[in-house]
């Protein structure tokens, strides 16, 4: 099995992730490019860790939440999909089909709301993505311009963000600048996100919360 090393050296996987970038940027998203693909392939592997998955898996979910996102450059609707089978196209002779299949659900799965999670490689995935918010992610530079977009509205407004995990609780702890944004903002843009983020600790047998200024929400 390759190593998320020797994936992310991978030509095409490198071209895939600058393209969503910019395919994304141009409609006026937040990064989803290699900035984002490092955070969460870290975040993954941090939990992954910490649920003991084999070293195995371990390594299947950092891959998963490099690649997770880089079929954006096809376009923002079924992108999962697109980058499930866009991974098996690139790497179907370096996995075995378990190996293979594993990943390729996970990417396929972190946006999909509706699921019912069955894989732990999944879940983390969706943890480590989900979590994934801040003023760093906001790639417009104009201030009146990031005020017209909610997406980028919100996302500008973090400026503190730290996954605490532990075997029983994943939590994410966020500081908001509520002269910015009001905390019900976030609400209105990431309710389906956590709700997912709590779904997703379940199939690990945890639980999910969430903190805003010290303050505890889920």
């Amino acid at each position: 099995m390759l190593t998320l090393k020797e994936v992310r050296q991978n030509p095409f996987v490198l071209k895939f992730l600058k393209e969503s970038k910019h395919t994304l940027q141009t409609a006026s998203y937040t990064d989803h490019g290699l900035n984002h693909a490092e955070l969460v392939a870290k975040r993954s592997r941090l939990l992954a860790e910490n649920f003991k998955l084999p070293e195995t898996e371990q390594e299947m979910c950092a891959i998963a939440g490099f690649t997770h996102d880089f079929g954006n450059f096809l376009g923002r609707e079924n992108h999962d999909l697109a980058g499930a089978m866009l991974f098996q196209n690139i790497f179907k002779d370096n996995f075995n089909p378990n190996e293979l299949t594993a990943i390729m659900k996970a990417i396929s799965d972190h946006d999909g709301y509706e699921l019912k999670l069955s894989s732990p490689i999944s879940a983390i995935v969706i943890l480590a993505d989900k979590s994934d918010t801040r003023r760093e992610r906001v790639l417009e530079k104009n201030i009146t311009a990031i005020k017209s977009d909610i997406h980028s509205r919100v996302n500008y407004a973090v400026t503190g963000n730290r996954l605490k995990i532990d075997k029983k609780r994943v939590t994410l702890i966020l500081k908001i600048d509520t002269n910015f944004v009001p905390v019900m903002e976030f609400f209105e843009i990431f309710t389906n996100r956590m709700v997912y983020c709590r779904k997703a600790a379940e199939c690990l047998d945890c639980s999910f919360a969430l903190i805003i200024n010290g303050f505890k929400l889920l």
